[in-house]
């Protein structure tokens, strides 16, 4: 059987900005679905709380960031690990079809769901056609 393994892509600095934590950092992979009314984003950032992501808004980027927290295992010493560890970052550019004010994020093990609302000029509408006279 074929290998299947997908590996973690590691952020590079961004050329005049620097990162104030010392551990690796990886770009989150994440799936973008569209529905009439949505654009959702699911973000994969496994051992991230809730109480760990920063999410911004500025001009039209959005910056999504996350923090794993290494106090969950105090007490103990890694003796092996096949899996890499490091915070999240990606950042999106937004058209103007977001409604910026009404975006939602939730948080379920380790998949950051973001709800990014259409604006109402934006939405399909349908358009009835009357009849000629």
């Amino acid at each position: 059987m074929a290998d299947t393994a997908i590996e973690k892509r590691e952020a590079h600095e961004m050329e005049g900005v620097e990162r104030t934590r010392t551990r690796r950092c990886y770009i989150p992979k994440v799936d973008i679905y569209e529905t009439d009314e949505s654009v959702i984003l699911l973000a994969d950032m496994p051992g991230v709380s809730r109480d760990s992501i920063d999410i911004t808004l500025e001009k039209n980027i959005l910056t999504i960031a996350g923090y794993l927290d290494d106090s969950s295992r105090e007490g103990f010493g890694l003796a092996y690990s096949e899996y890499n560890e490091g915070d999240y970052e990606r950042t999106f550019a937004l058209s103007d079809e977001v409604d910026r004010n009404k975006i939602e994020a939730a948080m379920k093990h380790g998949v950051l769901k973001l709800t990014l609302p259409k604006a109402e000029e934006m939405k399909a509408r349908k358009i009835t056609v009357k009849a000629a006279e």
